[in-house]
């Protein structure tokens, strides 16, 4: 393939920014999605783009060395002509800048150009092309699945299957999706994309994105709400041909391999999972009016184990517990909806109306010790609407939108009532056995509102491609919660049975956790109306023909009254200011920082972020291009978090003891402990529990402030790279390979803010203690424990990404993609696993804490993956991923600790070559009947040979010398991100 240039002139940066601040022109929010095509052709003479399969068509005029820029273009096949030449045809990509040269010397003949990766970016990106997304084989039609295609990139499934995306150090919540330019970020919880915290389902119908493009680091200013992966998808538009499609697939239990615990216990658990959609597009005026429309549903039920943990002394399970366990399935339901209204009235003019629904309703919290009853009922509702007015003039480009979404979340407990918390294991007496009964969970969190948002690119000033944006939102954003909703009672099982208590009605529980609303607080219902501003300036400066610069600065405010204007009760004020323990000299943190008057808390104002990048190309033939880039990126802190302030005094969770006599650890002094009780069952009434707090509700209650001067939670990304083109045995690839730092800084952080009487962390009567002796029962006199949030989180990150790929082509229909990741990850906190934890309650707090290899994050990846159409109508594709071991960080080591006092937190590395390997294939064979319908069926072989990728060992390394010789021992039956080899039967048709 030929790659183009033009040639430019060299301008002062200078200059460009002030004509672009003089333009005075509505600014940009939206993401690129739009391509662009630029070049060289005949001078003076206008240029014309044609959209071959909607013609929409855009005219430009060449200057007079011939330059021209065609912007905005949504991503598809146009046909480029110059007045009175011949024509090309070009393919772009969603977010591409594409050259193409149509001067008269190039005029020789029509050539297909393929939509190939581009090089002349500065940004640390891929694209994920339509043909990898319908060909690779794949489980969960969910669109995001192929980002791990991309260096860089992780796709996580966890053990409740639902599944996220996250990019270096740092957890899911750095990342950020934009469809059709438009940020999809979750304001409440955790998870980055709306609607992706816990969920088995799919953001978004894959039948209608078209293709989209992951950039890890060094994205433009135009980017924002985000600290590690950019994600811009485009979705599909009508046509003037009249297209759809039909598509079933589905697979149940005889077609996987029994799981690890299905193998113990010699049954299978019934399991089936059913996916189904349909997508239509066509014309509804020609060349003018566009409709598309997709449906996808998805019916799951999960294999699930419930056991229970064996009980001290080798006592069996009564009969009436152990009928609750076994195998079980959790039902998950999804119906996702998506339709486009697309209008271009003329070449000037492309509108847009497109509008999101998605609908879920699951049973979660079911298996290992959670009985079915005592689940969790969650259903999870988004509604976004988009409209989209573009509008193209001779040498700038307009694009604004208008938009609209609605988020739900709410999981409740199955059952209203009480639970049982049945405990006592052989290694450790409160250890779970079983939980019957009703859960904890009630929750309803979510965010509303609407936003305007508009992009205005300009191309007057030779050599330079500007554009500047804006972006206002106002979006209420709420969080309710009540942990937990029902009673719970713990019982140590094995001491009832052994003393003869052997049914619901004889168990006597030794403690109590209950919930229940403070007189006066009206709500727990806790929103916020927050208003988002930003603004950002950018500028693609071509210097020389093969020197380009990515020059940009954006800046974003958002006004979060919930957390400014809060006021801390007074109570709780005067409370903290006669609590002697904060005040004394040993105290490491002034009080005072946390103490809200409703006029001492601002929004962050600094949140400049400088986006500088360049490329080079060699020899000015885009087949040896390098690039590099530093910048800063802008996150922001969850509602979910921050709302802990107001939520944790006004619903507490209270524990009242009932004693036990004779039995340790389980005898309680009635005289000297007010929460020490004798059992009877009329505790077991809500009414008497609530009397037992309504003299004294704010004792035992948590409660949390927030540092005054909390900020918002940025990344600083360094990269340099290579972009190599070669071909081999005339087919082209193409080779980058990039050199990546990122520093995140300011995550937030809760610690334990109660103190020992001599205002210490650690008991004073324990010298030289490191590790343990915290002061949880020094909490707030006439309260309970105080917890405190402030900046503090930090990961670091050192990468080398090297990405291989040979791109499909009508006349080279195969494609080949490695994507290989060295990662050299830390963070300064103790992290289990693919988490996000953001407590710390073993040290005051992290000052002084040594970085620590992220969890989650393994030294090594490599992901393989292609397709190929061979003779028959057949189609193969396949993905094979491999990656070294996965770290643990949160492990405690007392084995090499001077004492139990001095124990510290230490990484666990399993002695794997493979922490996670997983080999995948698909095979497809298509019929043409001619009459322009096409049938297909599928197979897709998922886990081929049934590879298991543990996670459970033993970490525990033993106790002050002496070893514990089953350290590093697989200890469960947990497997992550992975399925059973598993059979999935897909069939449908095309027209």
């Amino acid at each position: 393939m030929k790659r183009n240039h033009h040639r430019p002139t060299k301008r002062l940066l200078t200059c460009a920014l002030l004509t672009a601040l003089a333009v005075g022109a509505p600014a940009v929010y939206a993401q690129s999605t739009g391509a662009t095509v630029r070049g060289v052709a005949t001078p003076s003479q206008v240029v014309t783009a044609t959209n071959t399969a909607t013609g929409l068509t855009r005219t430009v005029t060449a200057d007079a060395e011939g330059k021209y820029v065609l912007a905005g273009l949504p991503p598809g096949t146009y046909r480029v002509q110059s007045q009175g030449g011949a024509s090309r045809t070009i393919t772009v990509a969603v977010a591409q800048t594409a050259y193409l040269n149509i001067a008269p010397a190039e005029m020789q003949a029509v050539e297909v150009v393929g939509a190939a990766q581009e090089v002349r970016t500065s940004e640390v990106a891929t694209n994920v092309s339509t043909q990898k997304i319908e060909a690779l084989p794949q489980n969960s039609r969910n669109f995001l699945s192929f980002a791990d295609t991309v260096p860089g990139v992780i796709f996580e499934t966890a053990g409740d299957e639902s599944t996220k995306v996250r990019s270096g150090a740092q957890n899911s919540n750095g990342v950020n999706v934009f469809i059709d330019g438009v940020g999809q970020k979750n304001y409440v919880l955790k998870g980055g994309v709306s609607g992706q915290d816990s969920s088995r389902g799919n953001p978004f119908p894959q039948l209608a994105i078209g293709e989209y493009k992951v950039i890890t680091s060094n994205y433009k200013a135009e980017y924002d709400q985000i600290s590690s992966a950019a994600i811009t998808a485009v979705t599909k538009s009508g046509t003037n041909d009249l297209q759809g499609s039909v598509f079933v697939d589905l697979t149940n239990e005889t077609w996987r391999s029994p799981r690890p615990s299905e193998e113990r216990s010699g049954e299978k658990a019934n399991s089936s999972t059913t996916q189904y959609g349909m997508s239509l597009g066509g014309p509804i005026l020609q060349d003018r009016l566009f409709y598309f429309v997709t449906y996808e549903g998805k019916d799951i039920n999960s294999p699930k184990d419930i056991s229970a943990q064996p009980m001290a002394f080798g006592i069996p399970l009564p009969s009436d517990l152990a009928l609750l366990t076994g195998p079980t399935t959790s039902p998950f339901k999804e119906d996702l909806w998506f339709g486009k209204l697309t209008f271009q009235p003329d070449g000037n003019n492309l509108v847009e109306l497109s509008l999101k629904s998605r609908k879920e309703d699951e049973i979660t919290g079911v298996g290992d010790r959670n009985t079915y009853s005592y689940g969790t009922e969650k259903s999870n509702d988004s509604l976004r609407g988009d409209l989209r007015w573009q509008y193209n003039a001779e040498n700038w480009l307009n694009d604004a939108h208008l938009t609209y979404e609605d988020e739900e979340w709410s999981p409740h407990a199955i059952n209203t009532g009480f639970g049982l918390r049945f405990v006592g294991t052989p290694s450790d007496a409160r250890a779970e056995v079983l939980n019957v009964g009703a859960g904890q969970d009630f929750q309803e969190k979510g965010q509303k509102g609407w936003a305007l948002q508009n992009d205005f690119s300009w191309f007057g000033l030779e050599d330079h491609t500007m554009k500047a944006g804006f972006k206002y939102k106002a979006v209420e954003i709420n969080a309710f919660e009540q942990q937990p909703y029902n009673p719970q009672y713990f019982i140590n099982l094995p001491f009832n049975l052994l003393v003869g208590n052997d049914n619901i009605n004889e168990y006597v529980p030794y403690e109590v956790q209950f919930g229940q609303l403070v007189p006066g607080a009206v709500s727990r219902n806790i929103t916020t109306d927050a208003k988002q501003f930003g603004i950002y300036l950018q500028d693609d400066w071509q210097v020389t023909e093969k020197l380009m610069l990515n020059l940009g600065l954006r800046w974003d405010y958002e006004e979060n009254p919930g957390w400014e204007d809060y006021v801390t009760p007074q109570n709780i004020v005067d409370a903290l200011r006669a609590w002697p323990n904060i005040h004394g000299p040993n105290v490491d943190y002034n009080i005072e920082n946390y103490i809200s008057n409703g006029n001492n808390r601002d929004a962050d104002k600094n949140n400049w972020a400088p986006r500088l990048g360049f490329s080079y190309d060699l020899n000015n033939d885009e087949r040896h291009v390098i690039f590099g880039g530093a910048g800063r990126t802008y996150d922001r802190n969850l509602w979910d978090y921050l709302q802990l302030e107001q939520s944790k005094h006004t619903f507490p969770r209270y524990s009242f003891l009932f004693d036990q006599p004779g039995v340790p650890g389980f005898d309680c002094d009635e005289v000297a402990d007010p929460r020490c009780l004798v059992w009877d069952p009329s505790f077991y009434d809500p009414a008497n529990l609530a009397a037992l707090v309504a003299n004294n509700p704010n004792l035992g209650s948590e409660v949390n402030l927030i540092n005054n001067d909390l900020e918002t939670p940025y990344s600083d990304q360094f990269s340099l790279g290579m972009r190599n083109a070669f071909d081999v045995w005339g087919q082209e690839w193409n080779l980058t390979t990039t050199v990546v730092r990122i520093e995140s800084r300011e995550g937030i952080l809760f610690s334990l803010g109660n103190r020992w009487p001599d205002g210490s962390f650690r008991d004073p009567a324990v010298p030289g203690a490191t590790w343990g002796n915290q002061p949880w029962g020094f909490g707030i006199p006439g309260f309970g424990t105080l917890i405190k949030a402030d900046n503090a989180i930090e990961t670091n990150l050192n990468q080398f990404l090297l990405g291989l790929d040979k791109n499909y082509s009508s006349d080279s229909p195969w494609s080949l993609s490695i994507a290989y990741t060295y990662s050299d990850a830390e963070e300064n906190r103790s992290n289990a696993a693919n988490s996000d934890e953001h407590y710390l309650f073993d040290y005051p707090n992290l000052e002084g804490q040594p970085f620590l290899m992220s969890a989650g994050v393994p030294e090594h990846r490599l992901v393989v993956s292609g397709f190929a159409d061979v003779p028959w109508g057949f189609q193969v594709s396949g993905k094979l991923t491999l990656a070294s071991s996965y770290p643990k960080n949160d492990t405690v080591d007392c084995f090499n600790a001077p004492s139990g006092n001095n124990c510290r937190f230490a990484v666990f590395e399993p002695d794997v070559t493979f922490g996670y390997k997983q080999f995948d294939m698909a095979v497809r064979k298509s019929w043409d009947t001619g009459s322009g319908l096409q049938l297909w069926v599928r197979g897709d072989l998922l886990n081929a040979f049934d590879w298991h990728s543990w996670t459970d060992y033993d970490t525990w390394r033993g106790f002050v010398g002496v070893p514990n010789p089953t350290f590093g021992e697989v200890n469960g039956l947990g497997f992550a991100q992975q399925i059973p080899r598993t059979f999935k039967l897909s069939l449908g048709f095309d027209f």
